[in-house]
């Protein structure tokens, strides 16, 4: 059968970022993603959680930033949760020529481990309703009705590991 050959995706690598060029990427992905797509308004996409979040960057092969996700731990975590060994996983974005890779779900992935290796024992995100299913394939459950975060409907998610 002719056609193009199926190609295998190109390596990514999805590291904490640390560096000011890293976390410059990750606010490039984070403003391309909810600020320009989604309508977000900037000052409401960055706040003063991003000073003491762990970032994680999904980076392409030519250093590109690809896709980001942020874990909230510690007393921040468990005051805006209530809920002692929880941590939250927010503003996860992901670039359209990444999207439908598998790519999302292995941040999601990745941020379930650092909040493990800080002492998590359960994750909450506030999922826009449009992602509900993407986060049920990877084993959250929704909680409590649906409202609306920066003009976008969103619910509570927690997954208990």
């Amino acid at each position: 059968m002719a056609g193009t050959p199926e190609r295998a995706p190109a390596p990514v690598e999805i590291r904490i970022a640390v560096t000011e060029a890293d976390l410059a990427q990750v606010r490039s992905v984070r403003r391309e993603v909810f600020v320009e797509e989604q309508n977000v308004p900037e000052e409401l996409e960055y706040d003063e959680l991003d000073a003491t979040s762990v970032h994680l960057l999904a980076v392409g092969p030519d250093g590109t930033g690809l896709g980001t996700g942020r874990l909230i731990h510690g007393p921040e975590a468990l005051k805006l949760t209530g809920v002692e060994g929880r941590v939250l996983l927010g503003r996860l974005a992901v670039r359209k020529p990444a999207r439908g890779t598998g790519l999302g779900a292995d941040l999601v992935r990745a941020i379930e481990q650092a909040g493990r290796e800080r002492g998590a024992r359960e994750l909450e995100l506030h999922a826009q309703t449009q992602a509900l299913g993407f986060y049920e394939r990877l084993g959250y459950t929704a909680e409590g009705p649906v409202y609306e975060d920066a003009g976008i409907p969103h619910r509570t998610m927690v997954r208990v590991f």
